[in-house]
């Protein structure tokens, strides 16, 4: 995978604009929406990938056998390997080293990481689940 490119206004970078934006209305700037799936095409059980909020940020969306939705970044806390769902142990794997994460709440349970996945806020809006936020 490549940097992300540097974007610029001016003399100015995307990175300095953002800056610039907190700074005077002292708000960050609204999350992207972007769609994932449609409801009707994430079975109970199963997961989908997908990417958020760049197309370098790779996701997972998990529904558990009760029909519940989390997404997350599949993106390992220790060292950045992509986390695999596992549904019979309700679990997010990382085969790089051995750890697991709640596929609940993103919560390490295993291994070397310490720190949570970021969880991706869903909406469902009609038939359609998309992603509108990062909780880190």
């Amino acid at each position: 995978s490549h940097p992300p490119k540097e974007v610029r206004f001016g003399e100015q970078t995307t990175d300095e604009m953002c800056i610039a934006f907190v700074g005077l209305t002292r708000q960050p700037p609204a999350a992207p929406v972007h769609r994932i799936a449609a409801v009707e095409d994430v079975p109970p059980g199963s997961s989908v990938l997908f990417h958020y909020p760049s197309d370098e940020d790779p996701c997972i969306l998990v529904r558990d056998v009760s029909g519940r939705f989390d997404a997350f970044s599949q993106v390992c806390t220790h060292l950045s390997c992509a986390v695999v769902h596992q549904p019979e142990d309700r679990t997010l794997a990382c085969p790089c080293h051995k750890g697991s994460f709640s596929s609940v709440d993103g919560r390490p349970l295993a291994g070397p990481p310490t720190r949570r996945l970021p969880r991706i806020a869903i909406e469902q809006r009609g038939g359609e689940l998309m992603a509108v936020g990062i909780e880190v």
